[in-house]
């Protein structure tokens, strides 16, 4: 165990409340705020009845500057939150039980050397981030009443910190418990993070119709990530530089993660690649300092102070550490006597790069030169186009590795054949390009099912590119609505995207009802359940705000997937797969009971309809949040994506509360056509901004809980009679 040290700093007590945070001068310097209303001159921002922000700038980084004023105007919390998690700053606001969140952070993210790496980057990129610094800057300037938490000044290096715009950085695979153990940490220093944009419904969803197989002859692509909600804004960003995209941006980022250009769109979703390997580290001490083996040789083994500063009742105090590496990574725990260290792609600049000149690819062949950078770690990724093409794309990261070792557990360190060979080429990795069936998804599942029989085959490339061992219930699911289909429309793929059968249960309930057909006559759970399972058998295994049976079948999942859980992670197989093959008859007998039970004692009667149980609510914009019976919410009836909803919808129960309540899944989705213009339709969860006071917090709510999309203004002759307002950043209303 590495002991840390700890001090405290005490501060006056006007600072105590806000931790680190200093309230904005209501003054700036003059070369500042000279520079800002210029910008701020050169911007347009044109809000839509719906509040989204369609913002226009002479230049790229007039409109970066532009983009991150609309952003803090709609939530300025969450963009705040957003940097100082990724800072390795959120104990300064949350306290002690973050100091290990924070750490976790700096092992990617140290100040110092993304301050060197911002002055490398190329001219056009420090343009780009000195006007996303002066956006956020300009309106703290314009708005003293904002009181910020921990961040009262950004700085053009800080993008580089928040380079990855999907749900969570790799990091954040380590392990914070065993991290904190080897770092000095003492039993239960660690806390829970917020539910922030980290705990997902784990499943987006992405696919792409070529002109074969749609009625208009263009392409189709469906927009669907599955994240916590209100973890991106809806926007559209343009300039005179030719930057013209549309779609959902990470608060906080200044580009367009999941999108589209008049031209092309792109879908990412999660992939199932192994590219993060730990590596087993022979440690030993050296006088003053300790070195590790590497094949004949010893290394020194490399430090680096980190001080991470936490909130107190009495001011801020700070925890010293000295963060240890490898050349393989930082250390991350330590495991039989051996040192572990994380290896992981960590580029942010090239990251920043590819995010950004990727909302400007309008062909796929400028789209694959863009994934040249390899810097795409985390995810998959759908494309169509106005040209008619269609592609698949495997994760952009995958490290090329010697397949005799098993990549899924940690590595000899000091053999030199378990370095990495450089990663597969775009060409090299599992991808389907204008695939001949005409359609290509991707649900978070494995590639060998994204094109159906014109898939990649698993045969044909390393083991190490994709970890899952079965098909998902959503890839079965796609695997229904696609096929054989020639006359795709928009209206048509969205209801593809909301259809409301439930694969899961479709495979595991027909288990049950042979189970309960197997009881004898004089057992009581025959007369007990006889009418919860009729319901059951007349059930065709789709969901609805009016469906007894899902209900009941959600509840029943729920408590059969917990009771074999433990058995099923022995086996390496899914809760899903076990309760279908290896399930005792009592096991899925007594889950029935026990859901008919918990439904009576919590609604009344397990004959309660889905709606009443699942429900979406928005009280306020807290990044945990909370929940109350009493107050007004709307029926849901997508389920969650574990049973195979495309459409998903996380919830459950909250403490004080027996209805079940969403925090992740469906965010923001969008069906876009492309052809000589390009339409689409699209939602938000909830609505575009974060106040409670606006009619932008829940205007969109109905129509998210009922798939309703609307009209995309993509145009400017589309905002005709669809303004609500236009203004440069700094103008009162």
């Amino acid at each position: 165990m590495i002991k840390s040290f700890n001090k405290i700093v005490l501060l006056c007590a006007g600072l105590a409340s806000t931790a680190s945070a200093q309230s904005p001068s209501p003054s700036a310097p003059p070369a500042d705020l000279a520079r800002w209303s210029r910008e701020a001159q050169s911007v347009t921002i044109t809000r839509d009845d719906w509040g989204i922000p369609h913002i226009s700038g002479k230049t790229d980084a007039d409109a970066v500057f532009g983009l991150l004023y609309a952003q803090a105007e709609d939530d300025f919390n969450r963009v705040e939150t957003n940097y100082f998690n990724a800072l390795g700053r959120a104990a300064e606001s949350e306290g002690e039980g973050a100091i290990y969140r924070d750490l976790r952070m700096r092992l990617i993210n140290n100040p110092d050397s993304l301050k060197v790496l911002y002055s490398r980057s190329p001219r056009w990129l420090q343009a780009v981030m000195n006007a996303y610094a002066d956006g956020l800057n300009y309106y703290l300037y314009k708005h003293p009443g904002v009181k910020p938490k921990v961040i009262a000044h950004f700085e053009p290096w800080m993008p580089l910190a928040f380079s990855d715009g999907s749900i969570g950085p790799d990091i954040e695979s380590v392990n914070l418990t065993q991290l904190a153990a080897f770092y000095g940490g003492r039993a239960g220093s660690v806390s829970s993070a917020p539910q922030l944009e980290r705990d997902a419904d784990r499943g987006s969803n992405g696919i792409a119709i070529a002109p074969s197989n749609t009625l208009s002859h263009h392409a189709l692509l469906l927009i669907n990530p599955h994240t916590s909600f209100f973890f991106r804004a809806e926007v559209q960003v343009t300039s005179e530089d030719g930057l013209n995209t549309y779609g959902a941006v990470t608060w906080g980022q200044f580009f367009v993660y999941q999108g589209f250009n008049d031209r092309a769109g792109w879908m990412h979703s999660s992939t199932g690649a192994d590219n993060i390997d730990e590596y087993l580290e022979t440690v030993t001490r050296r006088r003053d300092h300790f070195i590790y083996r590497y094949g004949a040789g010893e290394r020194p083994v490399a430090e680096e102070k980190a001080v991470v500063r936490y909130r107190t009742p009495q001011g801020v105090s700070q925890k010293d550490f000295t963060i240890y590496r490898t050349h393989h990574g930082p250390i991350v725990r330590e495991a039989n006597g051996k040192w572990v260290s994380v290896r992981l792609m960590q580029r942010p600049m090239d990251a920043l790069i590819q995010s950004f000149v990727r909302m400007k690819v309008r062909a796929l062949v400028s789209f694959r030169q863009t994934m040249d950078r390899h810097t795409n770690s985390s995810n998959n990724t759908t494309y169509a186009d106005a040209d008619g093409n269609i592609a698949y794309f495997h994760s952009n990261f995958i490290p090329i590795r010697d397949t005799s070792f098993d990549w899924t557990r940690p590595v000899d360190g000091s053999d030199p054949r378990t370095e990495w060979k450089g990663v597969l080429s775009v060409d090299e990795s599992p991808n389907a390009v204008n695939p001949p069936n005409g359609w290509v998804y991707n649900s978070n599942n494995w590639p060998w099912s994204a094109a159906g029989p014109s898939s990649p085959k698993r045969s044909d490339f390393p083991v190490y590119v994709e970890i899952s061992k079965e098909e998902s219930p959503r890839g079965r699911h796609a695997l229904r609505v696609l096929p054989d289909k020639k006359d795709f429309t928009i209206a048509s793929l969205m209801s593809a995207a909301y259809d409301s059968w439930l694969p899961s249960f479709a495979r595991m309930i027909p288990g049950l009802l042979k189970s309960y057909d197997n009881l004898p006559a004089s057992d009581p759970m025959r007369a007990n359940l006889a009418t919860p399972i009729a319901a059951l058998r007349g059930w065709d295994y789709r969901w609805g705000t009016n469906s007894i049976p899902t209900s009941l079948a959600v509840f029943w999942g729920e408590d059969v997937s917990n009771r074999v859980g433990a058995e099923a992670r022995q086996a390496a197989m899914s809760a899903e797969t076990y309760v279908i093959d290896r399930a005792t008859d009592g096991e899925r007998l007594q889950s029935l009971a026990a859901a008919t039970t918990k439904l009576n004692q919590d609604f009344g009667s397990w004959q309660t309809p889905w709606g009443e149980i699942n429900r979406f609510q928005r009280i306020n914009d807290d990044i945990a949040p909370k929940f109350d019976d009493s107050a007004p919410s709307i029926p849901v009836p997508f389920t969650s994506s574990r049973w195979g909803s495309l459409a998903s919808f996380a919830a459950h129960a909250y403490p004080g509360t027996k209805k079940w309540y969403g925090t992740s899944g469906n965010s923001f989705v969008a069906v876009v056509e492309f052809g000589d213009s390009v339409r689409a339709r699209a939602i938000t969860a909830g609505g575009e901004s974060g106040n409670p006071l606006s009619p932008h917090f829940d205007d969109e709510a109905q129509r998210y809980s009922t798939g309703n999309l609307r009209d995309v203004y993509f145009y400017p002759s589309q905002l005709k009679g669809h303004t609500a307002r236009v203004y440069h950043p700094g103008e009162s209303n």
